[in-house]
């Protein structure tokens, strides 16, 4: 699959592969991606052979105003980095290394900004054994654990340091 920034054409089948891929990340609707292109640091594509999303990263840079309990909590302890708010990777993009590589080019992104940290949050409650495997394998690293919502959910919050 081919890394590459997210066109209009994009953004119906990232809303479709999202609400595929729930609880593993929050819901969302053509609007709020709307609102994340405007905003985002990167918002990078796994593009198939035929040019469909086989997978998406939001990415974003301090200082953005998004109302996120998980950003906030990373702002107010991080001043030099980039957060992942979401990566999917869809059954086309499974097993290929497809979210290696779309970390990896967020990453790059990160290092040309000369950000400090790679951060980003992982279900534990409902536990998504699968990104845990992924970020541990990555490098990443907890630095604490936090409820969100209703108390029917719990995150890991990880840090990825660019040494």
């Amino acid at each position: 699959m081919k890394i590459r920034t997210v066109t209009e054409a994009d953004l119906d089948q990232i809303v479709v592969l999202n609400q595929a891929n729930l609880p593993a990340v929050g819901p969302t609707d053509r609007s709020q991606i709307e609102r994340f292109v405007e905003q985002t640091h990167s918002f990078l594509v796994a593009a198939t052979p035929n040019d469909q999303v086989g997978g998406f990263l939001i990415g974003l840079p301090p200082g953005t105003d998004y109302e996120s309990m998980n950003y906030a909590w990373f702002s107010a302890r991080y001043d030099n980095f980039i957060y992942v708010d979401r990566i999917v990777v869809g059954d086309a993009g499974q097993g290929q290394g497809t979210g290696q590589r779309l970390y990896n080019a967020f990453a790059a992104r990160g290092r040309e900004t000369s950000a400090d940290v790679m951060l980003a949050e992982v279900n534990v409650k409902p536990r998504n054994d699968q990104s845990l495997r992924f970020h541990e394998r990555y490098g990443f690293v907890s630095v604490g654990e936090r409820d969100t919502g209703e108390g029917d959910k719990r995150v890991v919050m990880l840090e990825y340091r660019f040494d």
